[in-house]
């Protein structure tokens, strides 16, 4: 690690001396101390980008939220580590609003920090950037890309020319049981883009809107999941479910049940194998006619989730009047809260309610060890997260599936979490 960058802000000097023995004790050398704001910034100016700042949220004059929106503004620094006496709430809000800006956060840490917690964190970082799983730089995270941009237009190709959809890539996070059980992966949209490289749905997605292409973009990822899907059947005598997730447009289209069977069928696929995740808020104020798709592939097996379940326009009378056979409990309630007795009550509430419904829960933004484990105690959820395994490209989960699971068909699909 001796080849990182590192800034401090911190006004107290005896805090500011310990965390800089403590990353001198992580053979972390290179870094900058700042006592206020001006001086980070200042610093910065001078001797360049960092890889990682610690920020302290309070202090005399201008506070870390102030340099949380400078680092995200000039991206000056790939990751920040936020560190404050205040309540973890008022933490975590921070953690958030960085997020929403576009920095990597590796963590919140009370004051005074321990050398184990910031230790973690230091690990966090270096495995994000060994393993390539960081986020993407600051200048693409940041910035939705414009139509324009994405789409640089040559004679004769036209915005939904298949050359541009081919792009369209698939990324697969796993989900597996408490057990260890892979349960099965969730299809995430990524866009292979010949000029930017890899981009996020953040950085793309309200240009697609825009375009009209959000049709052929869910048709994409539905193949890509199927076809993925079939070729483990076919290799393991064992389908891998996969989820997808599902815009409200789609639910407009008087042919999607038929078109999700038609092509569960070329894939030679059960209906089971297949999860539609749909936004919570988006299905509150469907008209009845367009949720008859969403029936339809119920009865035929296929799974309902609603996902990020709780942030949106809550309705537990919907729950009751539509065919949901899954909850999808979002990482802000589930980040830290080992530590937060209010994430803890907030997730075994909804363990609570799913299991009186007959439902199942997935447990989205597991990354740490002791959120795992204080899942454990709350009931048996599945799980997925930063702490199981990032988002991948195909080739690496068949690899990793590989490495961690029986190698012929006929043997269950079990995982050794390594906590």
């Amino acid at each position: 690690m001796n080849s990182l960058n590192v800034l401090i802000l911190e006004d107290n000097p005896f805090q500011l001396m310990a965390l800089h023995q403590m990353l001198n004790a992580n053979q972390v050398f290179n870094v900058l101390a700042a006592d206020g704001v001006a001086a980070a910034q200042q610093s910065l100016a001078n001797r360049g980008s960092v890889d990682i700042a610690i920020c302290d949220l309070q202090m005399d004059g201008p506070d870390g939220l102030e340099m949380i929106r400078y680092l995200a503004e000039t991206r000056q620094a790939r990751a920040v580590i936020i560190l404050s006496s205040t309540d973890t709430s008022v933490r975590d809000g921070a953690a958030y609003l960085a997020r929403q800006q576009g920095l990597w956060v590796l963590g919140s840490l009370p004051k005074p920090a321990s050398a184990t917690a910031l230790c973690k964190l230091l690990e966090v970082y270096s495995e994000g950037i060994e393993h390539d799983t960081a986020p993407l730089p600051l200048l693409q995270v940041s910035e939705s890309l414009s139509l324009e941009a994405l789409y640089p237009i040559a004679p004769g190709q036209h915005i939904g020319d298949t050359r541009v959809s081919e792009q369209w890539i698939a990324h697969y996070q796993p989900k597996v049981s408490l057990e260890g059980k892979l349960l099965g992966v969730e299809a995430l949209v990524r866009w292979q883009h010949p000029q930017y490289g890899l981009l996020v749905p953040g950085q793309f997605m309200a240009a697609l809107e825009h375009a009209g292409l959000i049709a052929p973009l869910t048709w994409r990822m539905l193949e890509l999941a199927l076809k993925l899907s079939s070729e483990v059947l076919q290799a393991r005598g064992e389908a891998l479910p996969v989820a997808v997730n599902i815009a409200p447009v789609m639910l407009e289209h008087v042919d999607f049940a038929q078109e999700i069977l038609a092509l569960l069928a070329r894939f030679g696929l059960p209906p089971e194998v297949l999860t539609l995740e749909v936004v919570e808020s988006s299905v509150l104020n469907t008209p009845s006619w367009q949720l008859e798709s969403l029936m339809r592939l119920r009865l035929q097996g296929c799974k309902l989730s609603i996902d990020d379940f709780g942030t949106g326009a809550s309705n537990i009378e919907r729950l009751l009047q539509l065919p949901f056979s899954e909850l999808k409990i979002p990482s802000e309630f589930v980040r830290g809260m080992a530590e937060d007795a209010r994430k803890s009550a907030v997730v075994a509430g909804a363990l609570t309610m799913a299991r009186q419904m007959a439902m199942n829960v997935v447990v989205e933004g597991v990354e740490t060890a002791d959120d795992y484990r204080a899942l454990q105690a709350l009931g048996k959820p599945a799980v997925q997260g930063y702490f199981i395994a990032r988002p991948m490209s195909e080739a690496a989960l068949l690899s990793w599936m590989a490495e961690r699971t029986g190698p012929t068909s006929g043997q269950p699909m079990l995982l050794q979490i390594n906590e």
